[in-house]
């Protein structure tokens, strides 16, 4: 029985008692039912807590979005992005050799990039994890540290400013009210694996705190392919007064990567642990080898919020990143960044023509310099330099959305966003006449190198969201999107700025969220008109994964996820046996294309299947198989000569988790040793001398485990 409840019962108990005692008879008098409901407040207003996040995304959000709780990726391996976000609905997650980097995408928006992700917003609490360009470095993020993430499928991330056809990732951190006051978490494993994990949480009158430090190696399954990373996370919150709370954000990250390349097809079946011979030993005397991705961030950012608790909230964030970039590739590539910006953002809570009405508006600036310096690379050092540039990018967007409960059961969205966008590049200094062995060759000198992209954006959003019940909804929406291109993509080789055009593209979905007893579901159907996609279809002068615009361009597919008790009560009371899914159909291709016709996009599974199958019991154990399915093969490249072969991973999962105290799991991966490549490189035409290596083996059979302890 509730408390509340209880009392409320007390009470009336109480009075009876009192009449029968008293010999005086008074007139009784009929009480109206009263009841009480538990308000889901969270004890910080910069940060919600999961619950209140829950029911907010729920009643807000008029298509594919939806919650995950750190505490369920963190029952297993927690160490890169698609081991917290593989259960995501909608999200396709690949690592590009067991690494952090991944091909991450969401209704195939940077479908093509396996490395410094674009086409989705990534945020953290709300505020922009991209730099100014678009871009976005997977290695920056921490998955422990977060409390739990927020996934906005397309246009449904406006209600944050993001116009992306993908959406938006947010990573809502622990606070000191929501961490344990310390946690330590060892994890080791295969390929000398090893992961560490300090934390602690703290609240103390009206500040609170959260720090957290992590240390990894691995050697990697592949040669040439070791990781390392030091980070730390931290975050203070003070209460100015009841309805206003600021919280300040500190971020170091410092991370070692170094990149075994791209097999063909013949290399990784008859070894796929092998580096690329380009990709460590150079194939040319004095050629680039021995290639790294190795840099810091130092990033600070604060939001302060204001809020009266019913009606108006009004946040101001404000962050400023610095990255120092060293990267031995086809050149040696050093950079140095200062990225900075702000978002302002206010939501009103009233009433609108008799009905309930939510009013989000909000504006946001981001600035970008990076001082771009090339070499030649000779043998992962710097040799002569080839290359000396500013490069410069700018965003400013005013975007707003509004939300009209016509009935108890019907509501209507309404919402855009204006961008604008432009992309500098400044050669400082010219270098004429140098190309070095096996670099280059037969690529023009471009000397006046300074120049600059800009566009305008509009992109609408109307929706509607249907409860069928207090746990079900159905909804609809269409919206458009808009994407400028990255600095990485504008600037392929540091030789000139190449004139793209933002990727624009107009998006139907229709879908259905709730839960029945013991089945919970997310479903969304896209369809997307995509116009100038930004494709790494290659190009005659500048290489083969030259980023261009496309032209028009099909989107559609299916978002999936089912979860569900199919037992319960087996050997004790509650325990259960719970299958977890998630099911992604994507269908990409070219819509009546001069040269391609209706060909189907290269680089992507049509069909990719996520599940577990657990037991658990009431105390904390729990134990079951894994299963990761790609059943179709797929194309490498745009002629359709070289395919990905289809893969089933089957793993093992075990272990205990508790709230405080000892928790631990041990997990099992691709238990058959399946030889596979779960992205590629895309390319033009892969039977094309020099363009003939694009798989990326992924992982052979491994086995990690983990202690976590919290007190």
């Amino acid at each position: 029985m509730k408390p509340f409840s209880f009392l409320f019962l007390f009470s009336l108990t109480s009075a009876a008692l009192a009449q029968t005692a008293t010999p005086k008879k008074t007139p009784t008098t009929e009480l109206k039912e009263v009841v009480i409901t538990a308000k889901k407040d969270s004890p910080s207003l910069t940060v919600p807590s999961l619950e209140l996040r829950q029911e907010q995304i729920a009643a807000s959000t008029p298509g594919g979005a939806g919650v995950v709780d750190a505490d369920f990726y963190k029952r297993g391996r927690a160490s890169t992005l698609k081991d917290a976000l593989d259960f995501a609905p909608g999200v396709l997650i690949q690592s590009r050799f067991g690494a952090e980097e991944s091909r991450l995408s969401i209704r195939g928006s940077g479908l093509q990039r396996t490395f410094h992700g674009r086409g989705i917003w990534m945020m953290q609490d709300g505020m922009p994890l991209n730099l100014a360009d678009g871009g976005f470095d997977m290695q920056a993020i921490e998955p422990l540290t977060a409390n739990y993430i927020e996934v906005f499928r397309g246009a449904n991330a406006l209600q944050y400013g993001s116009s992306t056809l993908g959406g938006a990732i947010n990573f809502i951190s622990n606070t000191g009210y929501t961490a344990p006051a310390s946690q330590a978490r060892v994890e080791i494993g295969s390929f000398n694996t090893y992961r560490a994990q300090i934390s602690s949480g703290f609240v103390s009158g009206k500040t609170d705190m959260y720090v957290s430090i992590t240390a990894s190696h691995t050697d990697g399954f592949r040669d040439w392919s070791k990781q390392e990373s030091f980070r730390v996370f931290a975050n203070i919150g003070t209460k100015i007064s009841p309805n206003l709370e600021n919280r300040f954000y500190i971020t170091y990250v410092d991370s070692n990567s170094q990149l075994p390349g791209n097999l063909t097809k013949a290399q990784m079946q008859a070894n796929p642990q092998q580096a690329a011979p380009g990709s460590f030993i150079p194939t040319v005397a004095g050629g680039a080898g021995y290639q790294e991705r190795d840099y810091r961030l130092f990033r600070l950012a604060d939001k302060l919020t204001y809020s009266d608790g019913d009606k108006n909230t009004l946040t101001l964030s404000t962050f400023w990143s610095w990255k120092d970039l060293n990267h031995p590739i086809f050149q040696v590539i050093d950079q140095l960044s200062n990225d900075l910006g702000f978002d302002l953002r206010y939501e009103h809570k009233g009433r609108l023509l008799g009905h309930e009405n939510t009013l989000t508006v909000g504006t946001g600036f981001m600035y970008g310099g990076t001082n771009d310096n090339r070499f030649f690379n000779i043998n992962g050092a710097r040799g002569a330099q080839v290359g000396a540039y500013r490069q410069q990018a700018t965003n400013f967007n005013f975007y707003f959305q509004d939300k009209l409960q016509l009935t108890d059961k019907l509501s209507a969205f309404a919402g855009a966003q204006v961008a604008y966008a432009s992309r500098e590049l400044d050669e400082l200094q010219t270098f004429a006449g140098v190309n070095p062995p096996g670099q280059f060759t037969g690529l023009p000198n471009l000397i006046n190198n300074s120049d600059r992209i800009e566009a305008w954006g509009f992109s609408p959003k109307l929706g509607l969201l249907y409860e069928v019940d207090p746990k079900t909804q159905i909804y609809f929406n269409a919206s458009r999107s808009f994407e400028p291109p990255t600095l990485g993509e504008a600037t392929p080789a540091g030789n000139g700025l190449l004139a793209l055009k933002p990727q624009t593209a107009t998006t139907l979905e229709i879908g259905t969220r709730g839960q029945r007893g013991r089945v919970a579901w997310d479903f969304s159907y896209y369809y997307a008109w995509v116009e100038r996609e930004l494709l790494a279809l290659g190009s005659p002068i500048l290489g083969p994964t030259t980023t261009v615009n496309a032209g028009s361009t099909i989107h559609q597919g299916v978002e999936f996820a089912l979860n569900a008790d199919l037992l319960r009560d087996l050997a004790v009371s509650s325990d259960r046996l719970v299958l977890n899914q998630n099911f992604l159909w994507n269908n990409f291709h070219f819509n009546k294309d001069a040269a391609y016709g209706s060909r189907l996009l290269p680089g992507y599974s049509p069909v990719y299947y996520r599940a577990q199958l657990l037991y658990e019991h009431p105390c904390g154990f729990y134990a079951g198989p894994t299963l990761e399915w790609s059943p179709f093969k797929y194309a490498a490249d745009l002629a359709r000569t070289t395919f990905a072969d289809p893969y089933a991973l089957l793993g093992l999962k075990l272990g205990y988790r508790t709230k405080k105290g000892l928790s631990f799991y041990v997990e099992a991966r691709n238990l058959t040793d399946e030889t596979y490549s779960p992205t590629v490189n895309v390319v033009r035409n892969a039977t094309v001398a020099g363009s003939t290596a694009v798989f990326l083996p992924g992982d052979g059979r491994s086995f990690y485990g983990g202690i976590e302890w919290k007190w």
